[in-house]
C-alpha cells in the first residue's frame, strides 16, 4: 500500500481505527450482515452500502436504513448483536501494516498522536490491543465523547484539543468518506487509506 503523504510536517496526527489502523472492515461487514439477519431486517445490506457508510455510528446507520425502508428495527439491538458477533471474531484482526508503521514512527518521534473512531470504545481498545497498537495511544475519541459523530468535525476537533494542537496543524488518516468529510469540516489535512483490496 502506498499512501499519498503531504509534503509539510504536521505537529498532530489523528488516526481512524477501523480500516485505517486495523484491517477490520471485512469483519465489520460480516458482523453487520449477521446482526441484520438475526433481527430479521427487511433489507439486503450490500458491501457497497457498508463501505459508503464507513465511520458513521452504528445507530445512525440503522436509523437511516429504517427511514429508507419504512422499518422500525431497534438500533440499540442491532448495535448489541453486531458488537457481540464482532467480539467473538476479533481475534482474526491484523494491523494495516503501512499505517501501523507510520503510527509507530510518529510515536517514537514524540509527535502527539490520537485515535478518533466511529466505533464504541469497547471495540476500539481491544481492536488496537490485538493489532499490537494500543500502547501507542493515550488519546482515543469515540462517539460517547461527542454530540455528533462523523461526518461532523466534532471527534477530530476534540482529538486536536486533547493533543493541544491547533486543528489546522493536524493530519488525519481515514478510509471512509464520512471521516474525510469530517476532516474537511474540521479544516484538517487528510490522507486516504484504501480499505478495499
Amino acid at each position: 500500500m502506498t499512501l499519498d503523504l503531504p509534503k509539510r510536517d504536521f505537529p498532530g496526527i489523528i488516526f481512524d481505527c477501523d480500516g485505517t489502523l486495523v484491517d477490520s472492515m471485512p469483519l465489520h461487514f460480516r458482523a453487520w450482515t449477521g446482526a441484520f439477519e438475526q433481527i430479521g431486517a427487511p433489507w439486503q445490506w450490500s458491501e457497497d452500502e457498508f463501505y459508503a457508510n464507513a465511520g458513521v455510528p452504528d445507530r445512525v446507520t440503522v436509523m437511516e436504513l429504517n427511514e429508507r425502508h419504512n422499518a422500525t428495527i431497534d438500533p440499540d439491538e442491532v448495535h448489541r448483536l453486531k458488537e457481540a458477533w464482532y467480539q467473538e471474531h476479533m481475534h482474526e484482526l491484523k494491523p494495516v501494516a503501512a499505517v501501523a508503521e507510520l503510527a509507530r514512527r510518529y510515536a517514537e518521534e514524540g509527535k502527539p498522536i490520537s485515535v478518533a473512531s466511529g466505533s464504541d470504545i469497547s471495540l476500539v481498545e481491544p481492536s488496537l490491543e490485538i493489532a499490537g497498537l494500543r500502547d501507542l495511544f493515550e488519546i482515543i475519541v469515540t462517539p460517547r465523547d461527542v454530540e455528533r459523530g462523523k461526518p461532523f468535525p466534532d471527534m477530530f476537533l476534540l482529538a486536536a484539543e486533547k493533543m493541544a494542537v491547533p486543528a489546522a496543524d493536524c493530519l488525519v488518516f481515514e478510509d471512509g468518506q464520512a471521516g474525510i468529510d469530517a476532516a474537511i469540516a474540521a479544516d484538517m489535512a487528510w490522507v486516504f487509506v484504501p480499505s478495499r483490496g
